[in-house]
Order: C-alpha cells, then sequence, then structure tokens
C-alpha cells in the first residue's frame, strides 16, 4: 500500500465510518490530512502516530486530542 491513504482507506484501517473521520476533522481531533486538489489524503505514518497518541492519553486518563 502506499504511503499515501485515501479517505476510504483510513476509515477501513481505523475501522471506523468515514463520516468519523469528517467529524473529527471538523473538530480538528483526528488524524491530520491534507488537501491534494479536492481530495483528502492521510500519510499511513501520521495516522499510527495519531493511533499511539490516542493509546496514550487513554492510558494517562487525559483526553484525546
Amino acid at each position: 500500500m502506499s504511503d499515501l491513504m485515501t479517505l476510504p482507506e483510513v476509515a477501513k484501517y481505523l475501522r471506523v465510518p468515514q463520516k468519523s473521520l469528517y467529524i473529527w476533522r471538523h473538530k480538528h481531533t483526528g488524524p491530520p490530512a491534507a488537501r491534494v486538489g479536492r481530495h483528502l489524503r492521510y500519510r499511513r505514518e501520521d495516522v499510527d502516530r495519531w493511533i499511539d497518541e490516542q493509546r496514550d492519553a487513554d492510558m494517562n486518563g487525559a483526553p484525546a486530542a
């Protein structure tokens, strides 16, 4: 798989609805994405880092960003 992921690929990878990614993006709480023209693209390393941050925040009892 390419380093860049589409929104449907990230949703499948995280096992969440695509709508969740849109909501998280609007609230600035989800994995970072970049616009390429009209399309959102996610770097796999950024998504993995975001997952780690969520886990660490959960383990420390802090609200995840």
